[in-house]
């Protein structure tokens, strides 16, 4: 898997002593998984992830965090991009903090 990570020296506090991961590709045996935290943390980010995926006229197979795929034709990559740039690291460090607050 690649992932692209908050440093440690960047955001040290993770519950298992590793990069806090932003985003990540993974190869599996017969299909290809994008992990999108930015989509998992922010309340009401999935919703409009998962409206503009279909307004693109692909077909999404989503689960909490991953979009599964067999070919990048499948993804719709300006949104993509739009979701990835969506939120800041210090967004995302605040989100996550608030989402370990809660257990």
């Amino acid at each position: 898997m690649i992932s692209w990570e908050i440093p440690l020296d960047r955001y040290p506090k993770t519950y298992n002593n590793q990069p806090l991961m932003y985003a990540a590709l993974a190869s599996q045996k017969n299909y290809m998984s994008l992990y999108l935290m930015c989509v998992y943390v922010h309340d009401g980010t999935q919703t409009e992830f998962e409206r503009r995926f279909k307004a693109s006229g692909k077909k999404l197979n989503m689960g909490k965090s991953c979009v599964r795929f067999k070919t990048t034709d499948d993804l719709p990559m300006d949104l993509i991009a739009d979701t990835v740039a969506s939120t800041s690291v210090d967004d995302y460090i605040k989100s996550y903090e608030a989402a370990r607050k809660k257990k």
